[in-house]
């Protein structure tokens, strides 16, 4: 699809959100476009599937409420992002469990959910990635997730988190300097 095909089928699905018999439809539609990406920018945060559906589901039901709120400044694709964002941090600091662990204890929890959850599946690479990647503060880990697996470019970045691109790069270059040093 095409970027002005793209923004004209956007436009037209705003103009649905705000109308209100056509609300619901909209909304079903906007649920299905953004749920997977949405669930997987989630999941490489809060690890298990259990709880990155319960926070996508809090994400879509944060935009329902907000759907009067949103003045189209941004894609809806950002606005997404920046509520998935937002509830995931919000779960984080709530669970306090995975704010900061050492490479040990990450590489444990991962060893863990390999085995309960039916849902994640990791080589060994991949699983040592994962767990550098948990030893990151949450800000930092989002920041690399959303730039390294995303490949999201750091003005979108930028939009989603609030935060200038230079910040973000800052933290990008730092993420990936304290994986690579763990790795």
């Amino acid at each position: 699809m095409n970027r002005s095909h793209a923004l004209h089928n956007e436009a037209a699905l705003r103009l649905r959100l705000q109308n209100e018999s056509t609300r619901h439809e909209a909304f079903a539609e906007l649920v299905q476009q953004h749920s997977e990406r949405l669930y997987w920018h989630i999941r490489k945060m809060v690890l298990s599937h259990a709880d990155a559906d319960d926070v996508l589901q809090n994400t879509f039901i944060k935009a329902w409420e907000g759907m009067a709120n949103f003045r189209g400044e941004a894609q809806l694709h950002t606005w997404l992002y920046r509520i998935a964002t937002n509830e995931s941090i919000t779960f984080l600091n709530q669970s306090k469990r995975l704010l900061r662990l050492s490479a040990g204890d990450a590489e444990q929890l991962l060893a863990n959910l390999r085995s309960t959850d039916s849902h994640f599946s990791a080589s060994e690479v991949q699983a040592k990635l994962q767990a550098a990647i948990l030893t990151l503060p949450p800000k930092q880990r989002l920041v690399f997730n959303m730039r390294y697996f995303d490949e999201m470019p750091y003005e979108q970045m930028s939009e989603v988190l609030e935060t200038s691109v230079g910040a973000l790069k800052a933290s990008y270059h730092i993420a990936v300097q304290k994986i690579e040093k763990l790795l």
